[in-house]
């Protein structure tokens, strides 16, 4: 009888064992975010997927343009469309710099807006007032958990697809985004806001997940990040860019008061 019971239970344990969602330990993909516009900024990122579905981010940056915000994403898609970070044959117009424009087409739209509070999602892409700072010396510490729900679809999955990229340079090496070293923001400017320091929005650093192919570089459209303005705004900027680039502008305005400029 005993045996017979032990024989009986067996099946029931194997199915348990088969059925999904099961609990398991947490999963991390490494990021090393590399200077993209040879300003010295480099850092490191840690992508958790939690058992829960969450998405734990903890990045560690250093040599970001001091006591100045920088806007950072999670790039790329989880369509099989093949992106990644872009080296500097994506100077297009040859002035030493990869702009936002010009890096869009390597890396795409942007995935996820890694914000201190708040929305998430690409509508916050430069919500500037919710973005990390840089501290005196230009180190930049950011960690978030951001629920399941409100990832996109396809997030956990295709985790090892996706990559970091950090905005926010110091050409001039003067400490502050200005106008003097790269000028203004053409992609400010192509969505009508003008007095935007390109350097406020050239990417600083960006890095694909250890271990991930490059691949090659996607051709043309919108999903592919490519950057037109034909038909609307850049793919960077969606709901609310006008005024997150204003709250930028603010930070601008701010420091040329505080300057005395």
């Amino acid at each position: 009888m005993r045996l017979s019971r032990a024989l009986l239970a067996l099946p029931v344990a194997a199915l348990a064992l088969s059925v999904p969602g099961v609990a398991h330990a947490d999963e991390s993909v490494q990021v090393r975010l590399q200077d993209l516009n040879e300003t010295g900024a480099t850092g490191t990122a840690t992508l958790t997927a939690t058992d829960g579905g969450d998405l734990q981010v903890m990045i560690r940056s250093t040599g970001m343009t001091p006591n100045s915000p920088h806007a950072q994403h999670v790039h790329g898609a989880v369509n099989g469309m093949d992106f990644h970070c872009p080296d500097k044959s994506a100077d297009a117009d040859g002035n030493g710099y990869v702009s936002t424009e010009e890096g869009l087409k390597m890396y795409g739209d942007i995935f996820i807006s890694l914000t201190t509070t708040g929305d998430t999602t690409r509508a916050s892409g430069l919500a500037v007032d919710r973005m990390p700072k840089a501290d005196a010396r230009g180190n930049l510490s950011y960690e978030r958990t951001i629920p399941a729900a409100e990832l996109p679809a396809g997030t956990i999955e295709h985790l090892k697809d996706l990559h970091l990229v950090q905005h926010g340079i110091d050409a001039n090496k003067n400490g502050a985004y200005d106008m003097e070293a790269l000028g203004e923001s053409t992609f400010a400017k192509s969505v009508g806001v003008n007095g935007i320091p390109a350097e406020a929005t050239d990417p600083a650093t960006c890095g694909m997940v250890s271990g991930a192919a490059a691949g090659s570089v996607p051709a043309g459209g919108v999903a592919t990040g490519d950057g037109s303005t034909s038909g609307g705004a850049p793919v960077m900027w969606s709901v609310g860019a006008l005024a997150l680039l204003g709250a930028a502008g603010a930070v601008v305005a701010r420091r040329r008061l505080a300057d005395g400029r």
